[in-house]
């Protein structure tokens, strides 16, 4: 029999040659053994393949379902929070260092809604020996409010965005617009990781809509964006509020968004004695299409030379009548869709003359073909 010549410093028995590991640990506890080898009898008596915990606390928010992991919030969107609870189990089991060829395997067990146990067994090869091992970690799902959530259920905001429209209150569609404009602003920001990405409050006014915003940055995105979509201009200006723990002035901003006087698809009159116009865009400048002629119309909004134009109707206010002649290359003769008499109206470039029917509305300014809903591109 070969000898090593060492003797086990717990039970006294002769160590067999080969048996070279000094570990200085006899579990994942951390407790030290001796710095003389152990013979496998009492290296394997105290021996603990898997360092687990007693139990895990997952802490969720109630109200939006984050979950706090380290020192932070973070979005999952997750509805069950089995795998939230592995993961978190998996990050708190130590194993041996001595272990080699580790595997494992979890088994969770769903107790009620707020309690996992999870079932672990682990295998793995310590001085040539396999061996297995089996822990049960209890696991609850804490309820509590997250950062983010306790600041909206406080009404906390930085920024103010007031819609409002210039010689007019924004249509329900221009509030329903801006609002979800506002929204998807908002979703983009969360998908980045941006936990301070929210909208506290929204309230439609009489004459327009008033939305408090998380931060002063996101005030400004959406007063940009809603501008861009829906046309007009916008400003801000700001009221001390108060000051942080460093003596940091601190204020609350407000973006004043003032969409344009006229909307896509109003009937307008410049009078300036081309005849009425069409809005088709509202975006950045005003454009449109004469009424009288077909040709295209734009005019600035810059400030002082939006033009004070009459109000005529809108397309939807449109009707179809017959178109009765074609009299030469500047008029043609429709049916008044009231009246029921022939009239004869300018030939705008874009009238079909092959057509029978063509829509056209009817105001103090008179009687003019509309253009075909589908011949509109910016509409």
């Amino acid at each position: 029999m070969s000898r090593s010549g060492e003797f086990c410093p717990r039970c006294g028995d002769e160590i067999p040659e080969g048996t070279d590991e000094r570990p200085e640990l006899a579990g994942a506890g951390g407790q030290r053994n001796s710095e003389h080898v152990l013979c496998d009898a009492c290296y394997f008596e105290e021996f603990d393949l898997v360092d687990a915990p007693d139990t895990i606390q997952v802490r969720v928010c109630s109200r939006c379902g984050a979950v706090h992991k380290g020192n932070r919030w973070v979005d999952i969107g997750a509805e069950d929070y089995t795998d939230i609870a592995v993961e978190q189990v998996s990050e708190a089991l130590g194993i041996h260092v001595d272990a080699q060829s580790v595997a494992w395997q979890v088994a969770p067990e769903q107790l009620d809604k707020n309690n996992i146990r999870m079932h672990a067994e682990f295998s793995g090869v310590i001085r040539g020996t396999p061996v297995t091992e089996e822990v049960t970690v209890p696991v609850r799902i804490s309820r509590q409010t997250c950062k983010r959530c306790g600041k909206i259920a406080g009404g906390s905001f930085a920024s103010i965005v007031q819609v409002r429209a210039d010689g007019r209150d924004p249509t329900d569609d221009e509030r329903e617009r801006a609002e979800e404009i506002a929204q998807e602003y908002v979703a983009a920001r969360e998908e980045t990781g941006d936990r301070n990405a929210f909208i506290t409050e929204t309230k439609s006014v009489d004459d327009g809509l008033d939305m408090k915003i998380s931060t002063n940055q996101m005030g400004l995105g959406i007063a940009k964006r809603i501008t861009a979509q829906l046309g007009g201009s916008y400003s801000d200006s700001r009221r001390l509020i108060s000051e942080d723990e460093d003596g940091q002035e601190l204020y609350r901003m407000t973006y004043a968004v003032r969409l344009p006087r006229y909307r896509q698809g109003e009937v307008i009159d410049p009078e300036d004695g081309d005849g009425p116009v069409l809005v088709r865009s509202v975006q950045g400048n005003l454009k449109g299409v004469r009424l009288a002629t077909g040709e295209d119309y734009e005019a600035s909004f810059e400030a002082g030379e939006t033009p004070d134009a009459r109000r005529l109707g809108f397309r939807e206010d449109g009707q179809q009548t017959t178109l009765v002649a074609i009299e030469d290359e500047r008029a043609v003769q429709v049916l008044d869709p009231e009246t029921f008499e022939s009239k004869t109206v300018p030939r705008p470039d874009y009238l079909d003359i092959d057509a029978d029917e063509v829509p056209v509305l009817k105001s103090h300014a008179g009687l003019h073909i509309l253009p075909a809903a589908d011949a509109d591109t910016d509409e």
